[in-house]
């Protein structure tokens, strides 16, 4: 068989005139280097070997010149703005990019984007079996070896509080007062993020079953020792509404408390004050709301935040608006009667506030119209004739 290869190689080089004189050369060079057995052995082990190492489209090194490269692109961008390199956060890259670079493009992916490798590019699974080819988990054949894993680990909690909880009732040492976990104002990770954390497509079904067994483990009594475990699959949320900057109340002459605050949607902007210890009543630009905004809808998207806070009938509401039409008007009227509504509530009714989206602007604005095209998205009727 080596033979054979060697006599194909060499009739392959004689071809070529010049070449000839070096086939000798080459035949005694091959037997002398290379083992005749690895030469006519076949690729589909080569194959094999290549896929035990698994793929691996961004390594570490990748990665760290990735970081290295960003952060010479943020302090030559911190130098042309002219601030501090080293106190140049990501909230003054993409402000410094939005003004360098400025764009009318509606769709955000297609926007200059500078942000760390550590967020552009995905974390990497691990190679799952070894050289031999057998996979180093016992659960690999499921193909959700981690979310099976994590699984097995919640049960098995469950189960060893449940022994511990038997073994106290056993000696009387149990207390009949015992609370479970207080997990305070956070909620469980939803299932994007339990698929960023297993690194695997999580259907609907498997994310409630996830969320039986976490409720089932975070409701045993003796669940306080599993605090810091449960606490990893859970988001808190008053890191979210003390950002949401809240004014403090005024006093007028008359010691009634009253806040202020704008709103802005499309082209309408928007004052409110609202005054404590009133009968209700809502006036905008000095006339009543009724006749202001003859649209039931309308009146419904202005006084919708006072019924959600349950403060209706208790504020007095005085807006200013201007600009656009009377959709939009109400808009900014509602957004800043929310946000003149926060120095009357609490932190939960302000979270439960912004969790309904009443803090969050309108993002939407009218669409250009396209050169070529009657508006927008209008189209010029077509005719063949």
């Amino acid at each position: 068989m080596a033979a054979s290869c060697a006599r194909t190689v060499g009739s392959l080089l004689g071809k070529c005139g010049t070449c000839a004189s070096n086939i000798n050369m080459i035949k005694s060079r091959l037997s002398r280097q290379v083992n005749p057995d690895f030469i006519c052995s076949s690729s589909a082990l080569h194959r094999k070997n290549l896929a035990a190492a698994g793929p691996e489209k961004f390594t570490v090194e990748f990665i760290q010149k990735q970081v290295e490269e960003f952060n010479i692109g943020k302090r030559h961008l911190a130098n042309m703005m002219g601030e501090d390199p080293e106190n140049f956060a990501q909230e003054d890259i993409d402000r410094s990019i939005a003004y360098l670079f400025p764009s009318g493009l509606f769709e955000k992916r297609a926007r200059p984007l500078m942000k760390h490798p550590e967020e552009i590019f995905p974390r990497q699974r691990a190679v799952q079996w070894g050289e031999d080819g057998r996979p180093f988990h016992f659960l690999f054949y499921t193909g959700k070896q981690s979310y099976y894993s994590l699984m097995h680990e919640i049960y098995a909690k469950i189960q060893s509080l449940e022994r511990q909880q038997d073994r106290l009732r056993a000696k009387g040492l149990l207390a009949s007062d015992t609370k479970p976990l207080s997990l305070g104002s956070s909620r469980w990770i939803i299932k994007e993020e339990l698929e960023g954390i297993v690194m695997e497509t999580v259907t609907d079904h498997d994310y409630q079953r996830f969320l039986q067994l976490m409720e089932r483990l975070a409701g045993l009594p003796q669940a306080g020792a599993e605090g810091g475990w449960v606490l990893r699959f859970r988001q808190q949320l008053e890191a979210q509404a003390s950002r949401q900057a809240v004014a403090a109340l005024q006093a007028d002459a008359q010691g009634r408390a009253f806040s202020t605050a704008e709103g802005r949607r499309k082209t309408s902007n928007s004052s409110v004050v609202l005054r404590d210890g009133g009968s209700g009543r809502a006036t905008v630009n000095g006339s009543e709301l009724l006749s202001y905004f003859p649209v039931f809808q309308d009146r419904e998207q202005v006084m919708f935040p006072l019924q959600f806070a349950g403060v209706l009938g208790r504020l007095d509401v005085e807006a200013e608006v201007s600009g656009g039409g009377r959709s939009s008007q109400a808009g900014a009227v509602r957004l800043a009667i929310s946000r003149a509504l926060l120095g009357f509530l609490s932190e939960r009714e302000v979270e439960n506030m912004r969790q309904a989206g009443l803090l969050t602007p309108d993002p939407r604005v009218r669409e250009r119209d396209k050169p070529g095209q009657e508006g927008a998205r209008r189209k010029f009727t077509w005719k063949k004739r």
